[in-house]
């Protein structure tokens, strides 16, 4: 791939935006002269306070290896404070059968108040679109904090997250109790350990993404004001039997009038085998003093709900975290792997155009079972195929299943958080 920081930026939304008097530019992150004035523009986008001194120097690095755009409106009082940002950068996404795939990370986007309903959002999402595409990525991913938003260029929630708050003093532990070791560690040795530890654990889990470095900083506190924050923060690890490192966790013990019912705040639980995953939630569920849990961005079928006596201790809400939004459905279906063989079509829309098509999917009989170690990441599960060829074709086959959908719902089932029918039945 070419350096996609310098790649040319899409000029439809360049011109759509020159027409209403704004300027789409790319910004040059080594430049502190022009990057610290669109950091500045972000604080404000997500009503954060001004960051100074070394915090802000050291969040302006953890994100210069991005792709930074800024839309400027050069009759504003502030000339290089953008009124519109985004950032993006290629990383690898988890798709089903423990397979990876690159795809276009998206974050950062703000549009002034004062600059509402001028084409900004849509001309920065249209040209992150198209500069995905351009560098041949197969799909674009974000998370969102207004899910209004982003169907209009095609996204949909793949994947569900859910928080979850667990009453100590009912739960009860009926859990396994695994040979293996919780020990404490410093948060220094939580923040050495756990880039290699996610790098394993998030094979298993399909949406799960390859994380930046600066998001590790963040969590350890090394980039943060908030010293009451990292002050708090506790690190324990898993090691099993033979000594092997094989899960961590990053909390904070929250205090309360009542001195026996302080608040465990999980910030990270990673574990790359089961015994590590129950050793460390019948850690934290059992600390002394704590009358709960609360860990957010956790899976929606935890296997901890099976390992307490009282589901009803359990206070869980789900909602949509992982948006998806295909480009190019041959390479983004033939990523992954699949349950069962068979053939089916996907008659698809697209506005914008880059996924619509009829498109024959086939997972091949002789395939199925079986798993190769030469595969790279494929699933060594039984049951799976490796393989699946995607193709574009005038009409649908006769015989074979056709499904008439959208861009959004064909994004939605990509890591198989949604079934086809609870789509069919909602209309979709």
């Amino acid at each position: 791939m070419s350096d996609f920081t310098t790649a040319p930026l899409y000029q439809p939304s360049v011109d759509a935006l020159a027409e209403r008097g704004l300027r789409m530019e790319l910004v040059d992150t080594s430049e502190v002269s022009r990057f610290a004035p669109w950091h500045d523009a972000l604080g404000r986008g997500f009503h954060g306070s001004r960051l100074e001194g070394e915090v802000r120097d050291g969040l302006r690095e953890a994100l210069a290896f991005r792709r930074t755009t800024g839309v400027y409106d050069d009759a504003s009082p502030e000339p290089l404070v953008p009124v519109g940002t985004a950032n993006s950068w290629p990383a690898a996404l988890t798709a089903p059968g423990e397979r990876t795939l690159d795809g276009w990370a998206i974050s950062c986007v703000t549009v002034a108040s004062t600059h509402r309903r001028r084409g900004i959002a849509r001309g920065m999402l249209e040209a992150e679109l198209g500069t995905a595409a351009a560098l041949g990525l197969p799909l674009a991913m974000l998370t969102v904090s207004e899910s209004s938003i982003y169907g209009r260029f095609g996204f949909a929630p793949a994947a569900m997250a859910a928080d979850w708050k667990i009453d100590t003093r009912k739960a009860g532990w009926t859990g396994p109790v695994p040979e293996g070791r919780v020990d404490f560690v410093p948060v220094e040795r939580w923040r050495a350990l756990v880039p290699g530890l996610h790098d394993t654990a998030r094979l298993l889990s399909p949406g799960e993404v390859e994380m930046w470095p600066g998001r590790w900083d963040q969590a350890a506190g090394i980039l943060s004001e908030d010293t009451g924050f990292t002050k708090a923060l506790r690190a324990v690890q898993y090691t099993d039997a033979t000594g092997a490192l094989a899960g961590l966790a990053l909390f904070r013990v929250r205090g309360s009038d009542d001195f026996d019912a302080h608040r465990v705040v999980v910030d990270s639980l990673i574990s790359t085998l089961a015994d590590a995953y129950a050793a460390l939630w019948r850690f934290l569920l059992e600390i002394d003093l704590v009358s709960s849990v609360e860990a957010e961005l956790r899976s929606v079928d935890e296997p901890v709900r099976w390992m307490i006596s009282d589901w009803r201790a359990a206070e869980v809400t789900t909602w949509e975290h992982q948006y998806l939004r295909i480009l190019d459905v041959a390479a983004s279906f033939e990523a992954r792997s699949y349950a069962s063989v068979g053939s089916v079509v996907f008659e698809v829309s697209d506005p914008l155009g880059y996924a619509s098509g009829t498109w024959l999917l086939t997972v091949p009989g002789s395939e199925a079972g079986t798993s190769s170690a030469a595969d790279a990441g494929t699933s060594s599960r039984p049951g799976t195929s490796s393989h699946a060829v995607v193709e574009p074709v005038e009409t649908p086959p006769p015989g074979i299943p056709a499904l008439a959908l959208g861009v959004n719902e064909l994004s939605a089932l990509y890591l198989g958080g949604v079934a086809v029918p609870t789509l069919v039945g909602a209309g979709r």
